[in-house]
């Protein structure tokens, strides 16, 4: 009964999903030409929650910076979170689309960069935008609280726990279950959920390593942490190779090696910056303790004169989808999408999103919809080639608007009619 109350709705909204389309392309469109880094979604905030205030949701705004939490009662039921990032990269945008994004800002450390949601967090946006106007105008179909929230700093694994220090659990409804869902890699109008962990738990450390500089032509006057860093990126690389076991999922990438300024000076230091992904908590706890414990012997094979200092960039924990909420959302995507709905395998990229349920000890759901023109992805699956496709985070990363704006709408709806009366 629960399923056919669902697929009746969805039939309903078929047609009026059809006719909002045009108007979400435009606010899709506008988004990603105007893409804001983490913790700086002053615009991107504005558009939502005056989109909220538009179709009678309370409105909060400024939670954990920039975020925004739409509150709309309709009656007694359930109360269902919807989530959504805003945040764009710091990638200079490559795809060449009419509508690519040409703005450049400041990171946190002063550095102008290119700007753009190579990432796919207007999608995001968008999306929610458009279920709550629907959910909105058709109250007639459900009874419930549906929370929209529209998270700062993704990208920086700092938003949701922001909105969350800012007594978020303590202003606004406890929520009964937490819904997100991402664009990915994948065949545009397709679904993947999956029960368990679906997203890695993801750790950033700065690495610094102190030498001593000295002339070029002079390196027996030097400790050079030029060496040091390289044999240290190396050595790293064997952790994930010889400690880690094979059936364990497990990434180590070293993304910058900064160190000098001129061919002929030997620098005073050299910087690492490095990104650890994993499936299980002892398996980053391990990694995390040999990074440690080779970074400081090779300093010490250097004679550096003292031991590197370690920074934290950011911190994810795993995303691990409650077993009974996943089937029963994977039930409702059966029903709407029949085969365009499907298990998917884990994927190794990390998501804030669990920060949510965690901090307020309910269950989450989290999913992935395809945004990839369908004949695109299924001739670089027949020919072996799906690492071709630009995947998120590339300068060249851009969902197809059609059929991914319907689906992903489709979808967090969906998910969501399960729980509604």
């Amino acid at each position: 009964m629960e399923i056919n109350r669902i697929k009746a709705f969805n039939n309903k909204m078929d047609s009026i999903i059809d006719k909002l389309l045009p108007d979400l392309e435009e606010i899709y469109k506008d988004i990603h030409r105007n893409p804001e880094l983490s913790m700086q979604e002053v615009r991107t905030s504005k558009i939502a929650a005056d989109y909220l205030t538009k179709y009678q949701f309370e409105v909060s705004t400024g939670i954990g910076v920039t975020g925004v939490v739409g509150i709309l009662k309709n009656g007694e039921g359930p109360t269902v979170m919807l989530r959504a990032d805003m945040d764009a990269l710091p990638v200079t945008e490559t795809t060449g689309l009419p509508y690519a994004s040409t703005k450049v800002g400041r990171d946190e450390e002063g550095t102008e960069v290119g700007v753009s949601h190579v990432c796919g967090h207007d999608m995001h946006v968008t999306w929610l935008m458009g279920a709550a106007k629907l959910f909105s105008e058709h109250k007639e179909d459900w009874k419930g609280t549906l929370m929209a929230v529209f998270q700062p700093g993704e990208e920086v694994g700092r938003g949701a726990q922001s909105m969350i220090d800012d007594r978020m659990i303590d202003r606004f409804p406890k929520p009964d279950i937490i819904l997100g869902q991402h664009v990915m890699v994948g065949e545009a109008g397709t679904v993947g959920h999956r029960s368990g962990a679906i997203l890695s738990a993801g750790n950033s450390l700065k690495v610094k390593l102190f030498g001593r500089g000295a002339h070029g032509s002079q390196p027996q006057t030097s400790i050079d942490p030029v060496i040091m860093a390289a044999a240290t990126t190396m050595r790293l690389q064997t952790i994930i190779s010889r400690e880690v076991a094979p059936i364990e999922n497990a990434v180590l990438t070293i993304g910058a090696l900064q160190a000098g300024t001129k061919e002929n000076i030997i620098p005073e230091d050299a910087t690492l910056k490095l990104n650890i992904r994993t499936f299980n908590d002892g398996v980053r706890d391990h990694i995390l303790s040999a990074v440690k414990r080779i970074c400081c012997a090779e300093c010490r094979a250097s004679d550096a004169p003292k031991d590197p200092e370690f920074t934290t960039l950011d911190s994810y924990p795993l995303t691990v989808n409650d077993a009974a909420a996943t089937q029963k959302v994977a039930a409702a995507f059966d029903a709407q999408f029949g085969d365009n709905s499907h298990e998917t395998q884990p994927a190794s990229a990390s998501e804030g999103f669990s920060v949510f349920g965690r901090n307020w000890k309910v269950p989450y759901v989290f999913w992935f919809v395809g945004g990839t023109d369908p004949k695109t992805y299924l001739d670089a699956k027949k020919n072996n080639r799906l690492n071709s496709i630009p995947s998120n985070h590339s300068p060249k990363f851009a969902p197809v608007i059609h059929p991914t704006l319907k689906t992903g709408l489709q979808a967090i709806m969906t998910a969501a009619l399960a729980w509604f009366n």
